[in-house]
């Protein structure tokens, strides 16, 4: 699928005002160009020191040399053609190359745990600062590095077989809270989109195939409409639309979370720009979207709490509005386990009110709007992971491997069809959605 209508995301993300370390070679490469923040942390060192982190995992996950190539082949382009087809190629290879190492299919590719969701990160980091201090061509910078990321993230490779076998959608994200000594944070979500992309699956209802994309921890790429374009482009072919949608986030320390609600409500926690952004969710241009504060999941959660593996799962109904519906953002809001009422405006989805709920939100809004009521829809928040003992240790490996083999486990459930039951909240709301990551509430 063609994402044209994020051509002008990447040249809008924000910048620190000066410049970083150039990553291309010399003679095609201009130092002088800002770097992102989030491409600005490829420097970043452990607290110890040692090696900047980014470039080491890449180094440790052998994808170091097809980096180098790439940005060989791009200094030695010497036409836009040329250059797109480079990057294009370059996003593409990268994602299906980071998914056959997760998927165990390039034991040749490094020593790093196969199941690492950051290797793919940082390569896609390095590669989009030397696209981005690129001195040819200027005027076709940002056309490149959209192309590359869109790549880079699984979103041309949506691919759905024809005929009656099962298929599901379900997206992970990037690495986030990477300031200071969160560098070497990985996550599960990510990891767990890497094992899932083109499986095929036992489910109670039959085989089931997977496609898997990755989200951006970004702001501004929600606001262009990449939820949309994902799970939008997919839900409208009609011979190969997938039967369910899920959207997967770290959420809670110690358990997952099938969410009941998503709310149309940003709370301002700093994305990995360290840009913040509060109000109501704004809607993505060029797509069918209803104008509504809350949509509940139609995930068969009966089944799902019915999986067994490391971790508990949980259905969390907790929701909050805000206290006057006609001033939204003022005031404490207030946090419920019911169901919202008609007009109430929202303050947070039982997945909080940060890029997770927000993917949940998006991806059902557009899937209401294309009036796809039969297709399956919600968020699986996964267990905290937690960060390792300098750049990995084995207590962190296993840690992130069960995460991962049960949330296959619980997309092979959501496949299939239960009833649904009414369960109480297990926690109080506030309690709920104040363990969220990026999950802002007045007090």
């Amino acid at each position: 699928m063609r994402l044209t209508a994020l051509l002008p995301l990447l040249a809008a993300v924000p910048l620190f005002a000066f410049p970083a370390v150039a990553t291309a070679a010399p003679g095609c490469s201009d130092p002088a160009t800002p770097l992102t923040v989030e491409e600005q942390r490829l420097t970043a060192t452990l607290p110890a020191g040692g090696p900047a982190v980014g470039p080491e995992l890449v180094r440790l996950a052998g994808l170091d040399p097809f980096v180098a190539e790439v940005k060989h082949d791009l200094c030695a382009a010497r036409t836009p053609r040329r250059a797109e087809r480079v990057v294009t190629q370059a996003g593409d290879r990268l994602w299906r190359t980071a998914v056959d190492r997760a998927q165990g299919r390039r034991p040749d590719l490094g020593t790093l745990d196969r199941f690492d969701d950051r290797p793919l990160y940082w390569a896609r980091l390095q590669l989009s600062s030397a696209i981005r201090q690129w001195t040819s061509f200027p005027s076709r910078r940002d056309a490149l590095l959209t192309a590359f990321d869109r790549g880079s993230r699984g979103l041309d490779d949506v691919r759905f077989p024809l005929g009656k076998t099962r298929r599901i959608m379900v997206s992970g994200f990037d690495p986030f809270q990477l300031d200071g000594p969160g560098i070497t944070i990985s996550n599960p979500a990510g990891a767990s989109a890497l094992q899932l992309d083109g499986r095929v699956l036992d489910t109670p209802s039959g085989p089931a195939v997977v496609q898997a994309v990755s989200f951006p921890v970004v702001w501004g790429y929600f606001d262009q409409g990449i939820v949309e374009a994902a799970y939008g482009t997919a839900l409208r072919d009609r011979a190969r639309r997938p039967d369910v949608v899920l959207t997967i986030s770290q959420g809670r320390p110690g358990r997952f979370d099938v969410e009941r609600w998503a709310g149309a409500w940003r709370g301002g926690f700093p994305d990995n720009n360290n840009v913040s952004v509060t109000g109501g969710v704004p809607p993505a241009a060029g797509w069918p979207q209803p104008d509504v504060q809350f949509i509940e999941t139609t995930l068969p959660y009966a089944r799902m709490l019915e999986v067994t593996g490391a971790y508990p799962v949980n259905f969390n109904q907790a929701f909050c509005v805000w206290p006057d519906s006609a001033h939204p953002g003022v005031g404490t809001p207030v946090c419920r386990s019911d169901a919202p009422a008609p007009g109430e405006i929202a303050a947070s989805g039982g997945g909080g009110n940060y890029l997770s709920n927000e993917s949940m939100f998006r991806a059902n809004r557009v899937r209401l709007g294309l009036g796809l009521t039969s297709v399956a829809g919600g968020h699986l928040h996964t267990p905290v992971l937690g960060q390792p003992t300098g750049l990995t240790d084995p207590d962190f490996e296993a840690r992130r491997q069960a995460i991962a083999s049960e949330v296959i486990a619980l997309t092979s459930a959501a496949a299939g069809s239960s009833p649904a039951v009414s369960l109480p909240a297990k926690e109080s709301p506030r309690t709920a959605l104040d363990s969220l990551p990026g999950t802002v509430l007045g007090h």
